[in-house]
C-alpha cells in the first residue's frame, strides 16, 4: 500500500493565497467565457432557424400551401425529432430574431436567449435597444430585465428628454454622466403590493421597504448598498435619526 503525499511546504501563507486568489479568477473567467460561447451558439442557432422560416414564407407556394399553420406543423415535427425547445411561441420569437436584428446587427453574446426573449416582446425599437444596452451593462438576470420593464424604466428616463438625448438613451443606454443621473425620478414601488388608493404612513413605508430591501436597492439604481434603518447622527453634540440610510 502506498503511503500518503507529504503535505506541501509553502514559503508563506501570502503566497498560497495569491496562488489560490490567481486560480479562482482564472477559473472564473474560464466560466464566464464558456457561458457566453454557449449564449452565441444558442442565438445564432436560433437566428438562423428564423431566417430559414423567414425563407420559406416568402417563397411564395410554400406561403400558400401551409399559410398560418406552418409554426404549428413545425412545432409538432421538430418535438417528435428533438424534444423540446420547439414550442410554436419558440419558433415565433427565432422568427422574430431574425426580422429584428439583421446580419449586421447580430445579438449580443452577453445575454441569454431567454434575455432576447424579453426583448422581442417590445415592439418600440428604441425602447427594445435601451432595455437590451442597460442590461448588458448592468448585468441584468431576465427576472431583473421584466421587473424594469414592468415599471416602465426606460418612458421615465426618457420623459422630458429631447429626441437627440431619447436617440442616445436607446442606443448606448443610461450613461452617468452627473450625479444626478445615479438617482431615478420617480421611483416605482410596485414590489410592495400597496393596494390603490391607499395612504401610507412614513413609518409604514419604512417598514415595507425594509422588508423588500433586495428590489428596492436595485430600483433606486447601480451602487447602492443598505447602511442603517433609524440610523443615528451626532452634529454639532445634537443627536438625529434618518429613516434610512444608504
Amino acid at each position: 500500500m502506498s503511503k500518503p503525499l507529504p503535505p506541501i511546504e509553502l514559503t508563506s501563507d501570502s503566497e498560497y493565497q495569491r496562488l489560490l486568489g490567481r486560480i479562482s479568477e482564472v477559473y472564473t473567467a474560464g466560466q464566464v467565457r464558456a457561458q457566453q460561447a454557449v449564449n452565441t451558439c444558442i442565438t445564432e442557432t436560433y437566428w438562423q432557424i428564423g431566417h430559414d422560416i423567414v425563407e420559406f414564407e416568402q417563397g411564395g407556394k410554400a406561403r400558400a400551401d401551409y399559410g398560418k399553420a406552418l409554426l404549428a406543423n413545425l412545432s409538432r415535427d421538430l418535438k417528435l425529432r428533438h424534444g423540446r425547445g420547439f414550442s410554436r411561441s419558440n419558433l415565433v420569437y427565432m422568427r422574430l430574431l431574425y426580422l429584428n436584428y439583421p446580419i449586421s446587427q447580430k445579438p449580443s453574446d452577453l445575454l441569454s436567449w431567454s434575455h432576447y426573449v424579453e426583448l422581442l416582446k417590445i415592439d418600440d425599437k428604441m425602447e427594445r435597444s435601451f432595455y437590451e444596452q442597460q442590461a448588458i451593462r448592468e448585468k441584468w438576470s431576465v427576472p431583473e430585465l421584466q421587473r424594469q420593464k414592468k415599471s416602465s424604466l426606460f418612458l421615465r428616463l426618457a420623459a422630458g428628454k429631447d429626441k437627440e438625448t431619447i436617440l442616445a438613451l436607446a442606443s448606448q443606454g443610461q450613461m452617468v454622466a452627473h450625479p444626478g443621473d445615479i438617482l431615478r425620478d420617480p421611483f416605482v414601488f410596485e414590489f410592495l403590493k400597496i393596494p390603490e388608493p391607499h395612504a401610507i404612513s412614513e413609518a409604514g413605508l419604512e417598514t415595507l421597504l425594509c422588508g423588500h430591501l433586495q428590489p428596492f436597492l436595485l430600483e433606486l439604481g447601480k451602487g447602492f448598498t443598505f447602511v442603517g434603518r433609524q440610523y443615528r447622527l451626532t452634529i454639532n453634540n445634537t443627536h438625529y435619526r434618518v429613516d434610512l440610510v444608504f
